[in-house]
């Protein structure tokens, strides 16, 4: 591609994004938000993490006029305004004016941990005198509105690459806000798979906080990722799963949804059947099972049970494959192929398809 061809490829994709810069009151965005003219997805407001006492000097910095970055929404066909970047800020002015998001204990916050005005500390919205109810209601932001005129795949890359408030998201939660600007079937797919009870079971070992950020769903991501498009596995990880649901969304791979969530309920039941949360957990040296969840089992023992799940379960040696893949899991050999490198994910899913398929065919 010569130079003059690259500017107006450049100069053809900006024509596609539609923007405008609006300057609005916070009372503005409240009065849009009870209004359901400015909408926050359920998947993003779960976002909300800040605590209390950031919410507190967040709105202690609205009333003492201090800068306010500009937040972002995207415009829907009927006019109505999704945020996808300045949900903390957004999130702790609703909450401080009643109402309840994300993790929010109380339906209003009480002000603690304000560091400039330590008066403010312990009054609620309803506390404050007339005049600084005033002062917060008429803080101005500036608003970056993404047009309903820009093409749906600009809007998916903006959002993708927006900082979503400075706090630190897994990648999954990023996913699941992102991509339904492109379409909602694959992602609804994912969050049904990882509530499925026996896979909740034989993951249950991520913790808690894991699947807070929906490590759960990127797991099922990852099932369907390495079981069907191993190929193209590549660094960084985060960006293969990424690619795999955008093409699983945007229907540029053939994906039965029937067939497989017919595999991973089979699959995980029966791992879970024979090992229940001890399926991805290692030993001790005196052959404790640790209490861990260890991903490389994962990938090496689920994926080749997938490729043969139903020839499994019609088999009559159910016994010998559980007891193979125990031997394999705690052996020397899988020792060596530990690491996320291709080669090490497609050598265990070798060495552990090869021992059930010796089994099913009696060798």
């Amino acid at each position: 591609m010569n130079i003059e061809n690259l500017i107006e490829n450049v100069d053809s994709q900006i024509i596609k994004i539609r923007t405008k810069s609006l300057d609005v009151s916070f009372n503005e965005l409240y009065d849009m938000y009870q209004n359901q003219e400015l909408t926050i997805s359920p998947d993003y407001q779960r976002m909300f993490r800040w605590e209390e006492e950031k919410q507190s000097r967040f709105v202690e910095s609205l009333i003492l006029e201090m800068p306010v970055p500009p937040i972002f929404v995207i415009e829907t066909d009927d006019g109505i305004y999704e945020l996808i970047d300045g949900l903390q800020r957004i999130s702790s002015y609703l909450h401080f004016r009643g109402e309840k998001l994300g993790n929010s204990k109380d339906d209003y916050l009480i002000l603690q941990g304000c560091d400039i005005v330590p008066d403010l500390n312990g009054l609620k919205f309803n506390d404050l005198p007339k005049a600084l109810q005033i002062k917060l209601k008429r803080s101005f932001v500036r608003m970056e509105v993404i047009k309903k005129e820009s093409e749906i795949a600009l809007k998916y890359h903006m959002f993708k690459r927006l900082n979503t408030g400075g706090e630190l998201l897994s990648a999954q939660e990023i996913r699941n806000c992102t991509i339904r600007l492109l379409g909602s079937k694959a992602i609804d797919f994912l969050e049904d798979c990882s509530q499925n009870n026996n896979f909740k079971s034989v993951i249950s070992r991520i913790g808690d906080d894991r699947f807070n950020i929906r490590d759960d769903q990127e797991l099922a991501l990852r099932f369907f990722a390495i079981k069907n498009d191993i190929d193209n596995y590549r660094y960084p990880v985060t960006e293969y799963l990424t690619r795999y649901l955008e093409k699983m969304t945007k229907d540029e791979i053939a994906f039965n949804y029937t067939k497989e969530q017919h595999i991973f309920k089979h699959t995980f039941k029966f791992i879970n059947d024979h090992w229940g949360c001890d399926a991805f957990s290692g030993k001790t040296g005196n052959g404790t099972v640790r209490n861990e969840f260890v991903l490389y089992y994962f990938d090496g023992i689920a994926i080749p049970l997938a490729t043969m799940i139903d020839e499994i379960e019609k088999s009559n040696c159910i016994g010998k494959i559980v007891e193979r893949i125990n031997d394999l899991k705690f052996g020397d050999e899988i020792k060596s192929y530990k690491t996320g490198s291709v080669n090490g994910i497609k050598t265990r899913i070798r060495l552990f398809t090869e021992g059930v398929r010796e089994v099913l065919d009696g060798k």
